[in-house]
């Protein structure tokens, strides 16, 4: 299979494009025989991506005094204390602008209860409420992992889709990735992978390429 994969994604890049920026490339995935009806199949994970997702992310960190100022030297895209998360609270509008402009969101863990009244609204309904980490903890490890992590769902149709790489890695590289997914998938559904319908592959601007 990782040798399907591999030609997949060969065959991708080459039938892209150049483009003036590094696209990434992403997986289409087709479930058979799940009920999205029932919650259990509404798949909602975290998977790390062994070779990283070759594209940056944005990652805000709600935090104050000392791991405010690791979570800064960390490289966190932004860092937000407690008088900036109640101003968020104030403007509905710029909390969801914050909301929609950051794909991860950590949060101090004495801080988890304001963050859940000031931004709880507009980050719940948009998967992102924040994971908690105490005040002693180290940013820059838990950044660097979240910068190699994606979410795989399935909710109102039974297809994943998500990016495993970019355009400027291996081939070896994104099969490795996906296979991470497909760990995934055989955990979570019933009949494993066997219960894949299809995949496909694509770059961001580039024609599709059906991998099963």
């Amino acid at each position: 299979m990782t040798q399907v994969i591999e030609e997949a994604v060969k065959k991708v890049k080459e039938e892209s494009k150049p483009r003036n920026f590094t696209q990434s490339i992403d997986v289409v995935i087709t479930i058979n025989d799940l009920d999205i009806n029932k919650p259990e199949n509404r798949l909602d994970e975290e998977v790390l991506l062994p070779n990283g997702r070759g594209k940056d992310i944005k990652i805000a960190v709600i935090a104050e005094g000392e791991l405010a100022y690791q979570a800064e030297q960390a490289g966190a895209d932004i860092v937000i204390n407690k008088e900036k998360l109640e101003e968020y609270g104030k403007n509905r509008p710029e909390a969801k602008k914050l909301a929609n402009s950051y794909d991860f969101f950590v949060a101090q863990t004495d801080l988890m209860p304001t963050v859940g009244r000031f931004l709880g609204p507009v980050l719940g309904p948009r998967k992102k409420m924040p994971k908690p980490i105490p005040a002693s903890a180290n940013p820059e490890v838990i950044l660097g992992r979240l910068r190699s992590t994606i979410k795989i769902r399935v909710k109102d149709q039974p297809i994943i889709q998500s990016i495993v790489g970019s355009e400027n890695m291996t081939e070896a590289e994104v099969a490795e990735n996906i296979d991470a997914i497909m760990d995934v998938l055989d955990r979570k559904l019933e009949k494993g992978s066997k219960q894949i319908k299809s995949m496909y592959l694509k770059t961001t601007m580039g024609p599709v390429t059906r991998v099963i």
